[in-house]
């Protein structure tokens, strides 16, 4: 078995938005030459997510607001925000749209759904991230 391991660096311009990273995903499945196995794609900040879903503008657009009317940025609100710290919302936020995701490598290639994209969603942004590619396998 072997394994490859590759970093990707974000720093939004917005302090939340959604990034499509398939096709860095892809690249680094590329550059493993790994044929069968796993791929983890890992938000490696605690207000940072990594999810799969649907590329559809709409469809984004809802989850910000549906996040944003069921946890609000509102720095009075939360405790955590006593520390100093306004981002509160942005920690609770990437609890709902997962920390990362595992994809199955068959014959090289990410073994998606219909539809299926692999995101960055970035919720206390415009400050350096990283996101974690693993791939695993044969």
């Amino acid at each position: 078995m072997k394994s490859h391991r590759r970093e990707l660096w974000f720093n939004t311009q917005r302090r939340v938005d959604l990034v499509n990273i398939t096709p860095q995903v892809e690249e680094a499945l590329r550059e493993s030459g790994i044929r069968e196995g796993l791929c983890l794609v890992n938000a490696m900040h605690i207000t940072a997510s990594v999810f799969i879903n649907d590329d559809e503008e709409g469809l984004h657009e809802d989850f910000l607001k549906w996040l944003e009317r069921n946890i609000p940025h509102d720095p009075k609100r939360y405790r955590h925000n006593l520390t100093g710290e306004m981002n509160a919302d942005a920690h609770i936020k990437r609890q709902f749209m997962g920390r990362e995701v595992v994809v199955a490598v068959t014959e090289g290639r990410l073994d998606f759904g219909p539809w299926e994209q692999i995101f960055y969603g970035e919720f206390d942004g415009r400050r350096k991230k990283r996101v974690l590619i693993k791939i695993v396998g044969e």
